[in-house]
């Protein structure tokens, strides 16, 4: 067996523990071990794929496992990894891990809970180590199938709805992608679903213009793209602590990964001819959601409108087809995850003794919970893009790479996508003076406790991974700028 599959089977063996567990100590038990191996398995897989690459080997994909699955419709299951793949492998064992202590105290069907979590961890994870658009699909669906489980059960405030909303959206997304799928395995006249062989192949452009944008919009949908991502805010504000950690540190994601390594890598000439239009609307999702943030008061809103902006920065710099651009894509996806996963956390802990999330009524909390105020405005200031932060690396990244783009088209649009900034300020700075600075107005608060062990544990992990990056970008940047240089010369050699 392939170690790779090793990222599915761990997952699936959690389900089966927690399946046979009696007690909670037993469930935490196997949580803990079970995040804790694919976190050790992710780093082992960062280091030996820094050793290979080293060692000399160029290959696209590294590690890569092929076996017949359903011979009629030419479905292998295809695993491999290149520098984006492992990256987002350890954005996903990272936040799983965290998610786990984040949900320390879950009270209620805490089993069940767990079961589902896994599930979606097994969907991520399954889906960015595919290489078989099939394969890829189903993994996509069986990430999303427990969101509005999750959700709807252990949500709060109008869970049925925000899951009832994500889900009818995500699953419409996913007819689209679908269409996209078949359409790219016709049109290439493929005798297999590998995207590398197919990725050889030349499809029509004829085929290309239909089919670009259809898969495009199916993971874009999910990356939070303009005007299809209504559903991202109120699935954010409902779900559980560590179910928003996953959702937008790593859920999200799987709609950029997608648009590069299928829409714009499988269909080039249609990437060039169509990438105005989105571009246009990528556009307009990076400022509307950071002015949306402005005007929200509940702290998950602000974050949700914020993880639009920032995920639309994704898809973006993605299309200004640069290699500097792709590999800032990248790196946000990476760097986004981790912040938005932070706030979340805090949000999670704060709302858990406060019992309100609007930042009207939390005037003082510096002065209340000092540890959980601290981290959280760490995390604004990584946010909105301070140097020696993630955030910085990433946000100069894109914009260095979308200003390589010449013309008065793609100069417009970046200089807008950098107006952003400015406003990310704006909010990040407003909810701070409102809801952490000042007097404590609600004199309750005043008897509320600080963080406990297994929340500070979770937050120092993830602020420590934020400066990482920051202080050591060549660590993450060099890996995935050679697998970015592939797809991108792929694309602009048409």
């Amino acid at each position: 067996m392939n170690f790779l599959s090793i990222f599915v089977l761990i997952p699936l063996l959690m389900i089966l523990a927690l399946w046979a567990s009696r007690s909670i100590k037993q469930i935490k038990t196997i949580m803990v071990v079970g995040s804790s191996l694919l976190l050790a398995l992710a780093a082992y897989s960062a280091c030996l794929y820094a050793q290979v690459r080293a060692a000399g080997d160029t290959s696209p994909m590294l590690f890569a496992k092929s076996i017949e699955w359903y011979t009629p419709l030419n479905i292998c299951y295809t695993v491999g990894v290149d520098g984006i793949s492992i990256v987002m492998l350890l954005l996903a064992s990272i936040i799983v891990f965290t998610g786990v202590f984040a949900s320390w105290k879950m009270k209620m069907q805490t089993k069940e809970y767990f079961m589902w979590f896994s599930l979606l961890s097994l969907g991520v994870f399954g889906f960015f180590i595919s290489l078989d658009l099939f394969v890829m699909f189903m993994f996509y669906e069986i990430a999303l199938i427990p969101m509005y489980l999750l959700i709807g059960v252990w949500g709060s405030g109008r869970k049925e709805y925000s899951a009832m909303k994500l889900t009818l959206m995500l699953m419409g997304a996913s007819a689209f992608l679908l269409m996209g799928i078949l359409g790219i395995y016709f049109g290439a006249g493929a005798e297999t679903m590998n995207i590398l062989e197919i990725a050889q192949l030349n499809i029509p452009i004829e085929m290309q213009r239909i089919f670009f944008p259809i898969t495009f919009l199916g993971f874009g949908v999910l990356g939070a793209l303009f005007p299809f991502h209504t559903w991202s805010p109120d699935g954010h504000a409902s779900a559980p602590t560590a179910v928003s950690m996953l959702h937008a540190g790593v859920l999200m994601k799987l709609g950029g990964y997608g648009c590069f390594r299928v829409a714009m890598y499988l269909m080039p000439e249609a990437a060039h001819e169509l990438a105005w239009i989105f571009i246009i609307l990528t556009g307009i999702s990076v400022v509307y959601g950071a002015l949306s943030a402005c005007v929200q008061t509940d702290l998950k809103y602000i974050n949700a409108y914020s993880s639009v902006s920032h995920c639309g920065l994704v898809l973006f710099a993605l299309l200004m087809m640069t290699q500097t651009a792709a590999t800032g894509a990248v790196l946000q996806m990476l760097s986004h995850g981790l912040i938005t996963a932070l706030f979340f956390a805090l949000i999670g802990m704060i709302y858990g003794r406060t019992h309100t999330r609007d930042i009207r009524q939390l005037r003082g909390l510096m002065k209340v919970m000092p540890f959980l105020s601290v981290c959280y405005v760490i995390a604004g200031l990584a946010n909105l893009g301070l140097p020696g932060f993630s955030g910085f690396v990433a946000e100069m990244t894109i914009f260095v790479g979308a200003f390589e783009n010449n013309d008065l088209f793609h100069r417009v649009f970046t200089v807008l996508a950098v107006s952003s900034i400015v406003i990310t300020a704006v909010y990040i700075l407003r909810l701070i003076g409102r809801s952490i600075y000042g007097e404590v107005e609600n004199k309750e608060f005043l008897t509320l406790t600080d963080a406990t062990w297994d929340e500070k544990f979770s937050v120092i992990v993830l602020i420590v991974c934020i400066v990482t990056i920051g202080v050591f970008p060549f660590l993450f940047s060099e890996l995935i700028s050679e697998s970015t240089a592939t797809i991108i010369a792929s694309i602009m050699n048409i």
